[in-house]
């Protein structure tokens, strides 16, 4: 058997290490023989497809990023983009592949499926945000890097006596924004499960200056005032019709200077939360992803993805995973509270 890797959407800590994973136990369990799909879902549709083998893949293990290469790319918003995939995947003999990705090239793997592309996914993404899996791989890097950054952006704040807004990555959930607001010891913090009171947001920042204390503000990059809507730099959408989120945390900043005649400045983490290394246990769970994936290429189990539930790694189905987004509960946000303000 032949089986096509291909990663997709935003790249992510631990993305190397699934690769790796999958490569190694399908050629020395399975004698399978690989390929790597450049580029995401592009490489399908611009033919650009390289061999992979164990030497392609030794020493990637503590990489970020992707040797592959990724894309937001959709197939479907191109012309003849299923044949193209077709033809491509014909022309290598490729007999199955691994996706690795988040919601949309999830999303995308899933119709593929049920227009008869034998597929297994993987579960990808720093948000934490797929349905059907305790946690994706790339959340726990991303975390420690937010809550790093607020654990040093205290000290800044309180030397100047300034409100600190923190904007970190979380399109439709908030589980960066809570779990490194919460380690980071933030002050406030706002997920877009919960639109917030920007009057409140002031009382609560009013507050921790009344104790002469510095406060951080944590939110995440989807958060959205009750009294609005979402702010953004601007509205151009991606092939999945996502717009470019950013600009939450320069508004929040500016709003919180004006109410409370205190200095608010704004640091946007970015890019930054999905670089580098992966954290110990992103590079254990992409592992196991990647063990379990190829052996359900093996047993023919395709249009499902591989989920992490508790300890063990299931597989469930691929409709599933992908009906919609897994987000913060307000009973988990609530716990929180006294923390807050």
């Amino acid at each position: 058997m032949k089986v096509g890797v291909l990663t997709g959407g935003g790249d992510c800590p631990g993305l190397n290490a699934v690769i790796r994973s999958v490569v190694r136990k399908g050629v020395q369990d399975y004698s399978f023989d690989f390929v790597g799909v450049r580029d995401g879902w592009l490489g399908l549709l611009k033919n650009n497809v390289v061999p992979l083998d164990i030497s392609s893949v030794r020493g990637i293990l503590p990489r970020g990023g992707t040797i592959l290469g990724s894309s937001r790319t959709n197939p479907f918003k191109h012309e003849n983009g299923m044949q193209r995939v077709r033809e491509t995947l014909a022309a290598h003999e490729v007999d199955a592949l691994v996706v690795i990705g988040g919601e949309d090239t999830l999303g995308a793997a899933m119709e593929l499926s049920r227009q008869g592309i034998d597929l297994v996914g993987v579960p990808k993404t720093i948000d934490n945000d797929v349905t059907g899996t305790d946690y994706t791989f790339g959340f726990d890097t991303a975390v420690g890097i937010a809550t790093e950054a607020i654990d040093r952006l205290h000290t800044t704040a309180e030397s100047h006596m300034r409100a600190l807004v923190v904007e970190v990555m979380g399109r439709h959930s908030g589980w960066i924004a809570l779990h490194a607001g919460i380690a980071g010891g933030a002050n406030v913090i706002l997920i877009p499960e919960r639109p917030f009171d920007i009057e409140q947001v002031c009382e609560q920042v009013k507050s921790r200056f009344q104790i002469n204390y510095a406060p951080i503000v944590v939110v995440a990059e989807g958060a959205v005032p009750k009294e609005g809507q979402m702010i953004l730099k601007d509205q151009s959408l991606d092939e999945f019709g996502h717009v470019r989120l950013s600009g939450i945390g320069e508004w929040l900043a500016q709003e919180i200077s004006a109410r409370t005649e205190k200095d608010a400045r704004t640091t946007v983490l970015g890019h930054i939360q999905r670089g580098g290394t992966p954290s110990a246990f992103d590079r254990w769970l992409a592992t196991r992803f990647g063990l379990h994936a190829i052996e359900a290429v093996k047993d023919g189990d395709f249009g499902c993805m591989v989920a992490l539930e508790s300890t063990r790694i299931v597989r469930v189905p691929l409709a599933d995973a992908t009906a919609e987004n897994k987000v913060v509960e307000p009973s988990l946000y609530d716990e929180f509270e006294v923390f807050f303000g």
